[in-house]
């Protein structure tokens, strides 16, 4: 079920929200659990059993890891339950990759598995996995209630495509969290910019991106539009997501991090990633690189520890090579900054810094949305003209003048232009009670025009659903 359809804004949250808040607190996670249940079910009813399994397996884990902290047997329950995580998930998501890669290289013929993968295993995957760390480190209290720990990881706000939220971040809120028309209100708000985010922008962006693929009719120009526009249309897709994420958590109650902050303004691949898919990059940082040795162990062990950092950030989004030559593309920039060209490009006017992290990211997810390297290399010689084709032509021209609209929108809402251009007015007293009294207009004018494009049945995928 999307987020960004008539049956969830219209049917299924009503109907949460109305049992939510008539219950009594003590029966809230119980709500949620079971309507995370039967969200999950709506879309993956089988997989729901390898769902409740992984969490129930997390959860006996931390109790004996809890029990036996102070004996050998600790560390055994915690490894026991990190190969059960990632075993769960290498099974689904990638034996299939494994078995074709030595199909290959061996000349075999073994049969590929060809499961489903089930929606959201690698998020709830590395949540269980944070959570049981932390149990391990005794940086959190086990929880004890198999409903607290299993309504955090199916909470259905972020159970798809995240943000990857931690067990510590609403550990107290799964015991005792505050509810206000305040946050009732700004959680509103939150998830409807997203909705429109995902909605008018990135399924426009994404319209545009597929007449690109499926045309013949291809030039240079048209070349630069697609990777501009995939840019921006998976910025849009996963960060509307996150938006509506954190919108649904405050109306229940729940505080969930941030997890893009402008990306596209950033001066520096290392800044890229410290503003794009925050959760993600904290979760490695936190869970891999630092007790790999992190930067404290001289340069050749930060270099092989951002390697392996950045092998498995493309190895978790896909099980495919273009995912992996994606990841290993962040890990030699973010290696050549360190060695010199970080201090070069402090030298330069800002324009030049931005235009290098524009640019070098446009290429990555150019890679990122390929097939294969074959498209991929197609893909990116289209942009310097060694394909043959022409600069320009009507197709490309149509096209353009007919998104030009969305494009400029993307670009200006891809950067906190329109957020401090708000924030400055509203200095002034008189604008701001302007600004406040129509806020709630637009809101409400935002949700109509979303819902007139789903009953119109427009483009509307979700990227990050195949993670």
């Amino acid at each position: 079920m999307l987020f960004s359809s008539i049956s969830f804004i219209y049917y299924f949250l009503p109907c949460v929200l109305i049992a939510y808040f008539i219950m009594p607190s003590k029966f809230r996670n119980f709500v949620l659990f079971i309507s995370s249940m039967f969200f999950y079910f709506y879309g993956e009813p089988i997989y729901i059993l390898v769902m409740l399994a992984t969490i129930f397996v997390a959860y006996i884990s931390a109790l004996l890891i809890n029990k036996f902290k102070e004996t050998n047997w600790k560390k055994i329950f915690f490894i026991f339950s990190i190969i059960f995580a990632i075993g769960n998930l290498g099974i689904f998501k990638y034996s299939d990759f494994i078995i074709t890669n030595v199909n290959t290289v061996f000349n075999t013929r073994f049969d590929l598995l060809k499961l489903t993968m089930p929606i959201g295993i690698s998020f709830y995957t590395f949540q269980l996995l944070s959570y049981i760390i932390d149990v391990y480190r005794g940086k959190v209290e086990v929880q004890k209630s198999f409903l607290n720990l299993a309504t955090y990881v199916s909470l259905f706000p972020q159970l798809i495509a995240g943000p990857i939220v931690r067990y510590e971040t609403i550990e107290k809120e799964l015991e005792d969290r505050e509810h206000s028309s305040e946050k009732f209100a700004y959680g509103v708000t939150r998830f409807i910019i997203g909705l429109s985010k995902k909605v008018l922008i990135a399924n426009a962006l994404g319209e545009l991106c597929n007449i690109f693929l499926q045309t013949n009719e291809k030039s240079i120009i048209f070349y630069w539009i697609y990777g501009i526009s995939y840019s921006l249309q998976i910025y849009f897709d996963f960060s509307a997501y996150s938006d509506m994420a954190i919108g649904l958590g405050r109306i229940f109650g729940f505080h969930f991090l941030e997890n893009f902050n402008y990306p596209y303004i950033s001066k520096s691949i290392t800044e890229f990633w410290r503003r794009w898919h925050i959760s993600l990059g904290t979760w490695f940082k936190d869970y891999v690189y630092i007790p790999l040795g992190g930067s404290r162990e001289g340069k050749l062990k930060l270099f092989r520890n951002i390697f392996v950092v950045w092998f498995l950030t493309g190895l978790w989004h896909g099980a495919n090579w273009n995912f992996i030559i994606w990841g290993l593309f962040f890990g030699v920039l973010l290696v050549i900054e360190k060695l010199f060209l970080g201090k070069f490009l402090e030298k330069m006017p800002s324009i030049i810094q931005r235009v290098y992290v524009l640019f070098l990211v446009m290429i990555s997810f150019i890679i990122f949305n390929s097939t294969n390297m074959t498209q991929a290399f197609s893909q990116i010689s289209g942009l310097f003209g060694l394909n043959g084709e022409a600069l320009v032509n009507k197709e490309t021209i149509y096209y353009l003048k007919s998104y030009l609209l969305i494009l400029v929108m993307a670009i200006i809402g891809a950067t906190p232009l329109l957020k401090t251009s708000i924030e400055k007015l509203k200095e002034n007293v008189r604008i701001r009670k302007f600004i406040n009294v129509l806020e709630p207009v637009m809101i409400v004018m935002l949700l109509l025009l979303v819902t007139a494009y789903l009953v119109a049945g427009s483009y509307n995928p979700f990227l990050y659903f195949r993670f």
